[in-house]
């Protein structure tokens, strides 16, 4: 299974991108995200940028993998859900069907 990482831009040459999450250091291609600037926070898949993120998206995705390892080490980790709590699960809108 492949986990996107959020990962924030240090250094970009055009091409690739050093980008940093938690002390790890990794350069990544650029091609499929275009030119990014230093402090760029980006989803990064086997050494791939594929697309930009705001900062909130970026947590929040570090929260959701963060409660998936406290889940699996059976610690609380409903609080890394908050944007999920007292709602229903809603598809994005590229999966959504409209209904007649």
């Amino acid at each position: 299974m492949c986990v996107g990482l959020p990962m924030t831009v240090i250094s970009s040459d055009g091409a690739t991108a050093l980008c940093e999450r938690r002390a790890e250091q990794r350069r990544v291609s650029t091609a499929l995200v275009g030119e990014v600037a230093v402090g760029d926070q980006v989803l990064v898949f086997i050494d791939s940028a594929v697309r930009r993120l705001d900062p909130e998206e970026a947590r929040q995705i570090d929260d959701a993998l963060d409660g998936l390892v406290a889940a699996m080490e059976g610690r609380p980790f409903e609080h890394l859900f908050a944007d999920l709590i007292d709602r229903e699960p809603e598809l994005p809108d590229h999966l959504r069907t409209e209904r007649h």
